[in-house]
């Protein structure tokens, strides 16, 4: 953990640059001080094809992204991965969103380690030794 998911909608075409938004959410999350351990960031999108926005009378387009961690990390911490996270997208989206309808949105979702289940080895190659 942490996960980022990633749900744009198609009409945003050539202004989503999916590969470059996934880059740089990985890597701000990287940079948060080993808030996140880097062998468990993991980021995907998903473009939608069916969806309505609004009135659904213009060409609105939307990014929603969900940020999926374990809990049990402060509120401050929480707030500013999230504040570096919401940056980032807003950055990316910049330029579409001066010259288009555009809704960027974000949430946290945190859950019981309890109900969790991970079996993965690329930890190992982000210890130190």
């Amino acid at each position: 953990m942490p996960h980022v998911i990633v749900e744009y909608t198609d009409n945003l075409g050539d202004d989503a640059r999916i590969p470059q938004l996934l880059q740089v959410l990985n890597e701000t999350l990287i940079a948060q001080n080993g808030v996140f351990p880097t062998g468990g960031v993991r980021s995907r999108a998903i473009r939608l094809t069916d969806y309505r926005v609004a009135d659904g009378k213009e060409d609105d387009a939307f990014v929603h992204v969900t940020l999926k961690i374990g809990a049990g990390r402060a509120a401050a911490v929480k707030k500013a991965a999230c504040d570096a996270l919401f940056d980032a997208i807003k950055t990316h989206f910049a330029e579409a969103f001066a010259r288009r309808y555009l809704a960027l949105s974000m949430e946290l979702t945190e859950f019981d380690e309890g109900g969790s289940y991970k079996h993965n080895n690329i930890h190992a190659r982000f210890r130190k030794a």
